[in-house]
């Protein structure tokens, strides 16, 4: 199991009583809420039409099950049993399949034969290695392994899957703030690498998101710099208001040291073992998914006065989701400890597989959940639907009420937060890293040659550094409490090139002198330099202006 250990004040039975009973005044604050109700669903359709894939041991039999009540068709991976059957059987040495509930594509070959393609709606795959390899597998796709027990379960499943469905959309996404690329350059992709169920894609500059093939984890959310991806079901607002609501019914109820122990379906049937050895400080808080939150959620559980946030894992989630959990605790733990907070605040804790193991090992991590300072004064702020304002909010609190306030705290690498090194004797003041910067925190001079930063909305991304074309940009991941951390502050600034023609201010001498270095070969400028000199009017004018007339113009040497 993977926890930090509190080695904390012995356990007073008086308030273990006190906080039992404040427990079930938390717990009825956070019910008071209606549940939520998607308003926007994803819909499916299914005609029962069922690909079953396997050996003939494996397949025929549960195929035979299957077609009383569903259209099948099998694709056998070694010789049929010889027997007729209604439905159709076919060879296949290879099989490909992809796809979800209602649109499934498969695509087979058998030696001397030509390839097959079929549309199905349902798939009972029965391979050795699984056709669809995703870790949260597709609506309609069952791969129930070797276990008879799971075959038969697949295939009551199936029988039920005829119909129309529909689940909630989980997700909102906003391109128009997204980091992933700009100008066919790249540099997020946290999304795209966490998603277990590989619904979302590059798409040129942005990200594809397949709605049907979304599970709802929230993991996308969770670890999007910016907030263009978000968690919908429920929204950040509506858990922020439940989470609060329970910390002050078991604030004013007596209890003391609360820590939210947010778990999902799977960890609710671990939790229901333990019974009322649970301790009394411990609220659990029900998610869809325990990927679904990160360090705005659990930062604001703290400033509304949680002693820590644990996160119960049980095994079934995909390992980049912990291994995501545990970086966003990293975090948000190096911003508490730099502000002199006591901890840990933090927990994840990953159960074993066997019920009872779960059990034990959940138990003995309770008794040592986090009892880390929280400020003295419980936050009012409300979580917002915008993820780079709940932080704010979260961080601007826990700042204000801290035992230490320094202006800067160094985070690790991929840390939302940040400021940028520039080499300012490489840097030519090209602005392409303006132009990429999806958070408005790289600035021109406003007609000045001049860099401006506003480290308050840089998220780290990595686009600047990635676009400019003289590797002039480092990344430097902290969080920053200084006032000049809202305004926009020079980084890099030169004095203007006037143009030798007509002196107009068109650049920088650094820019002029790398555009000589670079292009003074170039056969439009190498019988004539001082057209790169030259604003890109002037420029014009002087390569169509004839050759064969004379003409006098002054140049003006910079």
């Amino acid at each position: 199991m993977n926890i930090r250990f509190n080695d904390g004040a012995a356990s007073d039975p008086a308030q273990d009583g006190r906080d039992a009973a404040a427990r079930l005044a938390a717990l009825q604050a956070a019910r008071d809420f209606p549940d939520f109700e998607a308003a926007v669903t994803v819909d499916y359709r299914s005609h029962g039409r069922t690909l079953v894939v396997g050996s003939a041991a494996d397949a025929l039999p549960l195929a035979d099950r299957l077609a009383g009540t569903l259209p099948v068709t099998v694709l056998l991976l070694d010789e049929s049993d010889g027997q007729p059957r209604l439905y159709p059987v076919h060879r296949a040495q290879t099989v490909a399949v992809a796809g979800w509930l209602g649109a499934f594509e498969a695509r087979w070959r058998a030696a001397g034969e030509p390839v097959g393609e079929g549309r199905f709606d349902l798939v009972l795959d029965l391979c050795a290695a699984r056709l669809i390899a995703s870790h949260q597998r597709p609506h309609g796709y069952h791969a129930p392994g070797l276990d008879e027990a799971a075959r038969l379960a697949a295939v009551e499943a199936l029988l039920d899957m005829v119909g129309d469905f529909e689940k909630p959309k989980y997700f909102s996404y906003k391109e128009r703030i997204c980091a992933h690329g700009r100008n066919g350059i790249h540099a997020c992709t946290a999304c795209v690498d966490i998603c277990s169920a590989q619904a979302i894609a590059s798409d040129g500059d942005r990200v594809k998101i397949n709605p049907y093939l979304c599970a709802g984890c929230g993991a996308c959310g969770t670890v999007c710099p910016t907030g263009a991806m978000s968690y919908a079901y429920p929204p950040v607002p509506l858990t922020g208001k439940r989470i609060q609501a329970a910390l002050r019914a078991f604030r004013e109820a007596g209890g003391a040291q609360p820590v939210l122990l947010l778990h999902d379906a799977q960890g609710q049937d671990v939790l229901n073992r333990l019974g009322d050895s649970v301790p009394g400080r411990i609220l659990p808080f029900s998610l869809h998914h325990v990927a679904s939150t990160g360090i705005d959620v659990w930062l604001a559980a703290l400033a509304y006065g949680a002693a820590g946030v644990a996160v119960l894992t049980t095994g079934d989630e995909a390992p980049q989701y912990v291994q995501a959990l545990g970086e966003q605790m990293h975090i948000a733990q190096a911003v508490l400890d730099g502000l002199g907070y006591a901890g840990p605040h933090f927990q994840l804790l990953q159960l074993g597989n066997s019920p009872l193991e779960a059990a034990q090992e959940l138990a003995l991590a309770l008794r040592h959940a986090p009892r880390g300072d929280t400020p003295a004064t419980p936050a009012v702020f409300h979580l917002s639907v915008e993820k780079r304002n709940t932080l704010d909010y979260a961080l601007d609190h826990l700042h204000r009420h801290a035992p230490q306030q320094p202006s800067n705290i160094g985070l690790p690498v991929k840390a939302p937060f940040g400021a940028l090194l520039v080499d300012r004797q490489a840097c030519s003041l090209c602005m392409s890293c303006v132009g990429v910067c999806p958070a408005n925190a790289l600035q021109d001079g406003q007609g000045a040659p001049q860099l401006r930063f506003i480290e308050k909305n840089c998220v780290q991304c990595g686009l600047c550094a990635n676009t400019c074309p003289e590797n002039a940009i480092a990344l430097l991941p902290r969080i920053s409490f200084a006032p000049e951390r809202m305004a926009a502050v020079v980084l890099n600034e030169s004095q203007p090139f006037h143009c030798i023609r007509c002196s107009k201010p068109f650049g920088t001498l650094q820019m002029v002198e790398n555009m000589l270095g670079r292009l003074g070969s170039h056969p439009a400028f190498a019988a004539n330099l001082d057209r790169l000199r030259m604003c890109g009017d002037c420029r014009v004018i002087d390569m169509m202006a004839p050759t064969d007339e004379m003409q006098v113009t002054s140049l003006r040497r910079n």
